[in-house]
């Protein structure tokens, strides 16, 4: 009886602790990627937030230093959403992207806590969270407005914008661009390998 059954417990075993090391060795991949994506997010708000102490000490609201011919360092002042849209809505945006921002970024948490193996899309999130968190959450909360200080122009624009200048935008800005990019590219790539 008992020697019978010695081979079938000590393979149980076994298996077991193969199965545990393999979940060990998962969750310790899920934990990476959460650390790195939180990591890309805090490096890029940091950046956000350092650069728009430099362009508040430096400089007053509407100055303007010319760089290049096609690239000025100014400070604006955005109280309203990209491209300065509901900035005349009276005050009650700032409350409104405030709060929309906090949903949007607990959702992008959760994002990243279920989809921490997905390099890619979690880069994408990781930069979306630092834009939405540098310009709507931080900003808005010390300020009451968001700080823009890239000033891009060209004469080609002027058909589009005024002078051809691009709406100026900040760190926290490109972040969510480089994040929208990336979502597109994931999207792609992931379309493009289930074919």
């Amino acid at each position: 009886g008992k020697d019978q059954m010695e081979p079938y417990f000590e393979a149980n075993a076994r298996k077991q602790a193969q199965s545990t090391a393999m979940f060990d060795a998962g969750l310790r991949q899920h934990m990476l990627g959460i650390y790195r994506n939180m990591g890309i997010a805090l490096i890029v708000i940091v950046l956000d937030q350092f650069t728009k102490t430099l362009i508040l000490g430096d400089f007053q609201l509407g100055d303007s230093r010319r760089v290049t011919s096609f690239f000025n360092v100014v400070r604006v002042h955005n109280t309203g959403a990209a491209f300065s849209f509901l900035a005349s809505a009276g005050g009650w945006q700032r409350w409104f992207f405030i709060g929309l921002s906090a949903v949007v970024a607990g959702f992008i948490l959760w994002m990243l806590r279920s989809h921490a193996n997905q390099k890619l899309f979690c880069f994408a999130l990781a930069c979306i969270l630092a834009g939405a968190i540098g310009n709507n959450l931080i900003d808005r909360v010390l300020h009451g407005y968001v700080v823009d200080f890239f000033d891009f122009h060209w004469s080609f624009l002027s058909g589009i914008f005024p002078g051809g200048h691009f709406p100026a935008f900040n760190v926290a800005d490109a972040g969510i661009t480089v994040g929208a990019v990336a979502l597109i590219l994931d999207e792609i790539l992931r379309v493009k390998t289930s074919r």
